[in-house]
């Protein structure tokens, strides 16, 4: 089997265990979706819903959230990680929302990178899941499953997510949901469940890969 034929093998096995993946992240609107994808960096899913609800409830929308104090917004999220740079960046989004994008969330990757704590992944995460864009995006258990199962060796997640795009071509907001809750559940960093894994012929190694 090549490599082509491998990657193929494992798309398909990937598409039939996980027919519709989806976010873990609690949300209602497009807003909502963009703030819980920059709170998650570095952060699970389960906590971000449960700081979400309150700062939600609090400020509903991007010109709300444009005019919140900073240490509002801090004692909301003081939970999560990284939690002081997350709050300027949040309210430096909305800000950015309201003056440049008319008060509406951007709808492309390329305007959605040019806001305050937005890189590419983050981006890529939104329109995954909003849209179901044919993006992949590369957090820490894609990265890991990706690289155990032998689809890239890149040192970097950007690089990485080139890999993927490449080798997969269509499916890609399910593989990516579909990679996320494989790696969550299943492939876990440490201590996987190589008993429940459904490409368990196709893992090269149980190391704890992280993008460099």
């Amino acid at each position: 089997m090549n490599k082509k034929q491998r990657a193929q093998a494992i798309k398909t096995l990937f598409l039939h265990h996980y027919p519709n993946p989806k976010t873990e992240l609690k949300y209602n609107n497009l807003y909502e979706l963009l703030v819980s994808v920059m709170l998650s960096a570095q952060c699970t899913d389960k906590r971000i819903n449960l700081v979400t609800p309150a700062l939600f409830a609090k400020y509903p929308t991007p010109a709300l959230l444009a005019q919140a104090p900073l240490e509002s917004v801090k004692e909301l999220i003081k939970s999560v990680s990284f939690f002081n740079n997350k709050a300027q960046n949040l309210i430096k989004m909305a800000q950015q929302v309201l003056h440049t994008f008319d008060g509406k969330i951007p709808t492309t990757q390329e305007e959605l990178k040019t806001l305050a704590g937005v890189g590419q992944k983050t981006a890529n995460v939104v329109l995954i899941e909003y849209f179901e864009a044919n993006f992949m995006a590369v957090d820490t258990h894609v990265f890991r499953t990706s690289h155990r199962l032998g689809l890239s060796y890149a040192k970097s997640a950007q690089q990485t997510e080139a890999d993927l795009t490449k080798a997969f071509k269509t499916d890609l907001s399910i593989l990516h949901q579909a990679f996320v809750l494989f790696g969550r559940y299943i492939c876990k960093a440490q201590k996987p469940q190589c008993q429940q894994c459904f490409v368990q012929d196709f893992c090269m190694t149980q190391s704890n890969f992280k993008p460099a």
